[in-house]
């Protein structure tokens, strides 16, 4: 009797999911959250938190209604993972997916939009998305360069750098090209006031002419894609006597980390 029971209950448990769309080898987590990897690729990259996603998904209702979807506009969305970017069922369900790989994701209201009307969908709605993870970008890792052992170059003007990595040689930056610039810029006495190594966005300017302090527009043009190279700006071609109030003093000699990522 026990025996028939339980499989009663089997059937009515796997009439159930068909029921709602969802297979038989669905995963169910901790939070509630359901998945299934309908496309899988074992040799793909497995994101970790603050990788940047790259993805196309579909979304619809539990009743079929579609809601939005980035392949009807043709054109991948991009998030943080674990930054509270999107919901918190995207979170977690693309925490589990390697790159090439599809899956339908079953998110219940509460990892969803919970009681919030979202126009085309209800409160309290759960969700369903068909996604695809397409790439995983990393960040860049950087601790502060150190000149240690490597030979300092001084130019008339009075800039010093040193070349921590001399980059691809054979790629010099160049008068019309834009230049894809990480960086992190210090005082002398190691106080950290600006930067972006660690975000996904690198700085953007045109090789010559662009508005920044001196010292950037002397340096770029010695760089080549790949550079990594530690620069020594005096005061005079930084922000001079006025300083920059609230950020950098008068007279601050400023030193910079720069990673030339890209010319374009």
């Amino acid at each position: 009797m026990k025996k028939t029971i339980n499989l009663l209950f089997l059937f009515l448990s796997i009439g159930l999911l068909q029921a709602e769309g969802i297979k038989s080898d669905t995963v169910t987590t901790k939070t509630g959250l359901r998945y299934v990897i309908t496309t899988k690729n074992s040799k793909g990259i497995m994101p970790a938190v603050g990788d940047q996603i790259e993805a196309h998904y579909t979304g619809t209702l539990t009743n079929g209604k579609k809601f939005d979807s980035s392949k009807d506009r043709n054109k991948t969305f991009s998030f943080t993972l674990g930054a509270q970017q999107v919901i918190p069922g995207w979170d977690e369900g693309f925490s589990y997916l390697k790159t090439g790989e599809s899956a339908t994701l079953i998110i219940p209201s509460e990892l969803g939009y919970g009681a919030q009307d979202m126009g085309d969908i209800p409160p309290n709605s759960t969700l369903i998305f068909e996604v695809e993870l397409v790439s995983v970008k990393k960040p860049i890792a950087y601790t502060a360069y150190s000149g240690k052992g490597k030979d300092t170059v001084k130019l008339k003007s009075g800039l010093k750098y040193i070349i921590i990595n001399p980059g691809d040689i054979n790629k010099k930056a160049i008068e019309g090209q834009t230049a894809s610039i990480y960086y992190a810029g210090y005082l002398t006495t190691g106080e950290k006031f600006d930067g972006n190594f660690g975000t996904f966005e690198p700085f953007k300017l045109p090789v010559v002419g662009a508005g920044v302090i001196g010292g950037w527009r002397e340096i770029l043009p010695l760089m080549n894609k790949g550079m990594k190279v530690r620069v020594i700006i005096p005061s005079y071609l930084a922000y001079g006597e006025k300083g920059y109030p609230g950020v950098i003093p008068p007279n601050a000699t400023l030193i910079f980390d720069m990673y030339l990522e890209d010319l374009l």
